[in-house]
């Protein structure tokens, strides 16, 4: 028995001494040089930079500020390193040299600073206009037209001007310019938009009887006028109708017969008062059924003058029962064809194009059947989709700009109606309008951008985008001061916070803060931004006055 405690692992069978890694985990050692040569180019860059920093350090030499590096004045000259210009010419600093406008502060109206439609005096404009109305129509309208952006009453870069040596250190800086200039400008709300046929002008055309097409006259394309004919129906229906009033007819006048033969005899008492009373009460009955007859065709489509049929002799009234309804120019054509009574005409309600046809010669039709669809294309609507935050702006009458896929040209048209209802999908809300097509320009189910105008202005105060600068709380451009090329002068740019109105096409309108004529700058004016904002993060001036 052995006595040697049991074990459940398994014996080693590898001989750890003969182990060896995989060949794919084996990097091999490269040379020190190799490595030393690899980090040269780095140590070397990392020397030339402590040395650059050590010799500006023992000579306090500093970077350029970004005024000196465009400026053109002797290297001699101290500068204010606050502002970038030499301490002399500093308006900041010195400011008997150009004093700032009066500081007019928050304008409530218009919400901006500064506002040079309340305080003219301060556009930088040769001649500052004398009066600029503060609640013009088009002020309020653009105002009224939609919430705008506003500005922040506690931003104060309105304030800030910023100063150049020269024209050229603004034209090296990179920094472009242009006049602020009037144009014709459209708000609108860009949706995307259905052409579809006006259900006020789609016709459904049936028969109202069941029947046999007899004759079929137009196919689809076809434009017809209201009244036209568009096919004959062979209707036993019809056949019946026109017997019992056939009947009615014959009934009327042969009452009418022996009324007129007994009248006389009755006054001079030949027949008594009750035969005369029946003869009279069976008169009256035959005059109702001849109207119930003419009331049964009538339903049919096919309306009978019972007067005028009265009139008639026995020849002409059953002609003109049987080719009833039919126009006369086609009674003429079926003259020589058929002796048939039982066509029914199936007539056009309205002037338009045949869009729809489901019939053919021989085919038997019922009345719920429809046959023909006429459409009245001249007009149709632009059926169009739009947000529900955007509902609120929409009102009856507005101008609809609509532009088809693929196509240039723009349609118009007016809203028509609004849906109170809001798609429990989309969360949108549908709009209608209506836009002429009597050129026939619009096809039915064509898709498009439908441009519902909101407020159209033809002298908007309009300004490249890039003009336009935002620092987080306000919307400014820099406008270059009116004594820019005038000598002995600084050139100065004055912030002025705007309330903008319709972006498109790259231009931005102003609906507050600019007058037309001052220049305002465009590209470049980031770097006017970040001038300004670097300023601001100062204590202030260190230029020494």
């Amino acid at each position: 028995m052995n006595d040697s405690p049991a074990t459940n692992s398994p014996p080693d069978t590898h001989d750890q001494s003969s182990f060896k890694p995989a060949a794919s985990s084996y990097v091999p050692q490269r040379p020190w040089y190799s490595r030393l040569a690899q980090s040269l180019p780095g140590f070397v860059v990392l020397s030339a930079l402590v040395a650059i920093g050590f010799v500006g350090h023992r000579t306090g030499w500093k970077l350029p500020k970004y005024g000196q590096l465009f400026a053109t004045a002797d290297p001699g000259v101290e500068w204010c390193l606050e502002h970038n210009v030499p301490e002399s010419d500093c308006v900041e600093c010195i400011p008997d040299l150009n004093p700032d406008l009066p500081d007019f502060g928050w304008c409530k109206l218009h919400g901006i600073h500064q506002c040079p439609h309340c305080h003219p005096e301060v556009a930088q404009l040769k001649n500052v206009p004398k009066f600029v109305t503060t609640e013009s129509a088009y002020l309020l309208e653009a105002f009224n037209t939609m919430d705008r952006t506003e500005n922040n009453l506690g931003c104060n870069l309105y304030r800030s001007r910023i100063q150049f040596t020269s024209a050229e250190a603004v034209s090296k800086a990179g920094i472009d310019v242009e006049p602020a200039l009037t144009g014709p400008i459209i708000e609108s709300l860009d949706v995307s938009g259905e052409i579809t046929y006006d259900a006020d002008r789609v016709a459904h055309i049936s028969s109202r009887a069941e029947g046999v097409a007899w004759r079929v006259y137009h196919k689809v394309g076809d434009p017809v006028k209201s009244g036209d004919v568009l096919a004959l129906i062979d209707s036993a229906e019809v056949g019946q109708a026109k017997s019992k009033l056939l009947d009615a007819l014959n009934l009327l006048q042969y009452q009418s017969k022996v009324l007129e033969r007994i009248s006389p005899l009755a006054e001079k008492q030949a027949v008594t008062g009750a035969r005369m009373l029946d003869e009279q009460a069976a008169m009256r009955q035959a005059e109702i059924q001849l109207q119930q007859a003419a009331q049964v065709v009538a339903n049919l489509g096919m309306t009978v003058d019972v007067q005028q049929l009265r009139q008639l002799s026995e020849a002409e009234y059953l002609d003109f029962v049987r080719f009833l309804g039919i126009p006369e120019q086609l009674r003429q054509e079926l003259q020589n064809e058929t002796s048939t009574s039982n066509l029914l005409p199936v007539f056009s309600t309205m002037a338009g194009l045949v869009t729809e046809r489901h019939l053919v010669q021989g085919e038997v039709v019922k009345p719920a059947q429809m046959l023909f669809q006429v459409v009245d294309t001249s007009a149709v609507w632009l059926v169009s989709n739009v947000a529900l935050e955007d509902a609120k702006l929409l009102k009856l009458g507005q101008t609809v700009q609509f532009r088809a896929d693929g196509a240039t040209q723009r349609i118009p048209g007016s809203v028509s109606w609004i849906s109170t209802d809001v798609n429990e999908f989309t969360r949108t809300v549908e709009v209608r309008s209506e836009l002429d097509n009597s050129q026939g320009l619009l096809r039915n189910n064509t898709f498009g951008t439908s441009q519902i105008v909101l407020r159209t202005a033809e002298q908007a105060v309009l300004i490249p985008d890039e003009a336009v600068q935002w620092d987080g709380s306000c919307y400014v451009v820099f406008v270059r001061g009116k004594d820019y090329f005038t000598d002995g002068e600084p050139k100065l740019f004055y912030t002025r916070s705007v309330r903008l109105g319709v972006q498109r096409d790259g231009k931005t309108e102003i609906i507050a803060g600019l007058l037309p004529g001052e220049v305002v700058a465009t590209r470049g004016s980031n770097v006017l931004r970040s001038q300004i904002l670097k300023n601001n993060l100062g204590a202030g001036c260190t230029c020494g006055h």
